[in-house]
């Protein structure tokens, strides 16, 4: 597994949504694609409504071509009326660690 371009974003779920929004991501089309290597959706504990999500792709060209389909596109579009606001993201790449669930 390589991974050469990834991203974490922090979005706040409309209040009372986290659960949907955790339930959304989970249910992403990037999450069984073969170039996205990682894809780690968690939440604050402190704030249910607050969830972050850690992405790794095998290249920034495989992100971008993924995110132009319109399979992206409508979730995208499905995405936004369950957040509050604009979402925080960094660039990232996930050099290594471990992740078991």
């Amino acid at each position: 597994m390589i991974v050469n371009h990834g991203f974490h974003a922090t979005m706040t779920a409309q209040p009372g949504k986290g659960d949907e929004l955790v339930e959304f991501l989970l249910d992403a089309p990037s999450l069984p694609h073969p170039d996205c290597v990682v894809f780690l959706v968690s939440r604050s504990a402190g704030n249910r409504d607050i969830v972050h999500v850690t992405e790794g792709w095998t290249s920034a060209d495989a992100h971008r071509r993924f995110f132009a389909t319109e399979e992206a596109t409508a979730l995208v579009a499905k995405l936004q009326p369950l957040l509050a606001g604009e979402s925080q993201y960094a660039d990232e790449v996930p050099v290594g660690g471990k992740a078991a669930f």
